[in-house]
């Protein structure tokens, strides 16, 4: 593995891992996002604060964060070092070492990472993701949905990209694995319904 490499990996990773749901409700007053609704640091949970600003907020760095990662290493490492680094990100979000491992699901880090690499696949990530939000109501199946999207994209453009976002498609699906045994029992919350501290 190269130096230019190692520093595409390490970029992407502390930019990932930079958990702005928490950062953002900690700094409002809001306490820690983490004792409250599915105790996870995404926008989604960050809504259940009562603030769509904090969550607005929170998707929309999230997103970037992985966009940067990707443009700084293009442009600062190698060119060609833009999807290590937005896979690293990724999974810097996923697994970020200063919160013992335990971060977000990917739905919005994963758009951020398309937006630069292959930006039909992140038009086509948003809409599912926005229509599905918008038509069910339930956030994890628009952002299992929109992920999926992805490599099936890849797929058709014939996009070398293809084997990380599939990779990448299963690790959100992954992280979802409580909201999908929610799902087939009925009990998974929708967006605007209040949840129990344990949802």
């Amino acid at each position: 593995m190269t130096r230019e490499t190692l520093l595409a990996l390490a970029l992407g990773y502390l930019l990932g891992s930079i958990p702005f749901g928490l950062i953002l409700t900690w700094l409002s007053g809001k306490g820690d996002v983490r004792n409250i609704g599915s105790g996870n640091i995404g926008a989604t949970n960050v809504l259940r604060t009562g603030s769509k600003g904090l969550a607005a907020l929170t998707l929309i760095l999230d997103c970037l964060k992985a966009t940067a990662a990707v443009l700084i290493a293009q442009r600062a490492i190698g060119w060609g070092l833009g999807p290590i680094a937005g896979a690293s990100a990724f999974i810097g979000h996923l697994y970020p070492v200063w919160l013992k491992f335990r971060g977000g699901k990917g739905v919005a880090t994963f758009l951020g990472v398309l937006i630069p690499l292959l930006w039909p696949g992140a038009v086509v990530y948003a809409f599912v993701w926005l229509l599905l939000l918008r038509t069910t109501r339930i956030s994890s199946v628009a952002g299992m949905a929109a992920a999926v999207s992805a490599p099936i994209t890849a797929a058709v453009l014939h996009s070398a990209l293809l084997p990380m976002l599939l990779g990448l498609a299963v690790l959100v699906l992954w992280k979802h694995r409580e909201n999908i045994l929610r799902l087939k029992k009925g009990t998974e919350p929708r967006i605007g319904k209040k949840t129990s501290s344990t949802a």
